[in-house]
Parts: structure tokens; C-alpha cells; sequence
């Protein structure tokens, strides 16, 4: 018989207050793709089972590349303060609770290739946490085992699964992928990342 496999949960529910600039910070292009889509591509890459959870006007930024089986449709944070990054958390889990496991994926981090994600995953059968950490800084995607699993599901608002990162012994799983510490969450960081784009296209 297979062996169960941890689920990707990418989390994309969140307000987005940090950015100032036109529509949500998922719906900006990083070249030809939405910062939404380009992490949704890579998550679909490791060929982990999958729940991406995310708000109604968002949905058209998903469907075309995740099965409305696997999308979570949350109402917006913005209506009850019981909804938030530990609320999405909780919905993912309960909604694969035959997992081997979780892997926490934010939506904004659409630069965490693949095999990075997959390393993770490999890593939590060994271990109750495990997080992608580059040069010395955590990052994500941050893995829990299945054994956490009341306590992920009893999560809500806005703190997210810190308190459970600081709680039991993490595996930090070092790794050269940068994007793993890069998420998108104000007009600067986008600039930044258009910056670098440019300087690699004239080199």
C-alpha cells in the first residue's frame, strides 16, 4: 500500500493589509503570472495532495489550475476576528485529516521552488516540525506532523501556527533556495523583485 503523504495547504485568505497598491497583492504579475498562480505552479509540481484555501474574489485566479475539490473558500477576514492565517490553518488540516502530516505554504512566497517544498516533505516523517531555513533565517514551507493535528485545527485568528513552531522541537532543514524568506507583502518588495529582474536581463 502507498504511503500517506503530507498535504500542501497554500494559505490565501489573508487580508493583505501591508499592501497599498491596486487589487490584492496575490492578483500582481511577477512577469507573465500572478504572484498567486506562479506559487500554485510550483505547489502543483511536487505532486503533493493539495488544499489551497482562499476567498470568493479570488477564485478566478485559482480554478484554472487547482480542482474546486481541493479550494477552500473562506468568507473575508475582514468580517470576524475569528478568521485569519490560524483560522485558514485550521480549515486546511480539517479538510485533509487522512494526511501523513501539513506543510504550510503562504500564497505570497511565489519563489520557493519545488524541490524545496518536496525536501520538507521528505523530512517530516523524521520529525514533529520541520522549516526550509536559508542562511541562518526560518522560512517556510514550515511542516507539522500529523500528531499535531487537534492543535492545528484549534487555531484561530491571525497568530498562526507560531505558538506550535515555538512549543516542540523544530528541524531546520537548510536549503540554498532564497525564495523560502521572500514573500511579496508591500509595493517595495515588488519593486525589488522587478529590480532584480531587469539586472539579470541586461547582464
Amino acid at each position: 500500500m502507498e504511503a500517506l503523504q503530507p498535504t500542501l495547504i497554500v494559505l490565501g485568505a489573508g487580508r493583505g493589509s501591508r499592501f497599498h497598491g491596486l487589487g490584492h497583492k496575490l492578483e500582481q504579475r511577477v512577469g507573465a503570472e500572478t504572484v498567486f498562480a506562479l506559487t500554485l505552479g510550483h505547489a502543483l509540481a511536487t505532486g503533493l495532495p493539495l488544499k489551497v484555501v482562499t476567498t470568493e474574489p479570488l477564485l478566478p485566479l485559482v480554478l484554472p489550475l487547482v480542482a474546486r475539490r481541493d479550494v477552500l473558500v473562506l468568507p473575508d477576514p475582514q468580517t470576524d476576528p475569528r478568521l485569519g492565517m490560524g483560522y485558514s490553518i485550521a480549515s486546511g488540516v480539517r479538510a485533509s485529516l487522512d494526511s501523513a502530516g501539513w506543510l504550510l505554504l503562504p500564497a505570497d512566497m511565489p519563489l520557493i521552488d519545488a524541490p524545496t517544498i518536496l525536501r520538507v516533505a521528505q523530512e517530516l516523517p523524521r520529525h514533529t516540525v520541520v522549516y526550509a531555513q536559508h542562511r541562518g533565517q526560518r522560512g517556510h514551507p514550515v511542516g507539522f506532523s500529523a500528531e499535531l493535528a487537534s492543535e492545528l485545527m484549534r487555531l484561530t485568528g491571525d497568530e498562526g501556527a507560531r505558538r506550535l513552531v515555538a512549543r516542540y522541537p523544530g528541524h531546520a532543514l537548510d536549503v540554498d533556495d532564497a525564495g523560502v524568506i521572500q514573500d511579496f507583502d508591500t509595493e517595495a518588495d515588488f519593486r525589488r523583485l522587478d529590480n532584480r529582474a531587469l539586472a539579470s536581463g541586461a547582464a
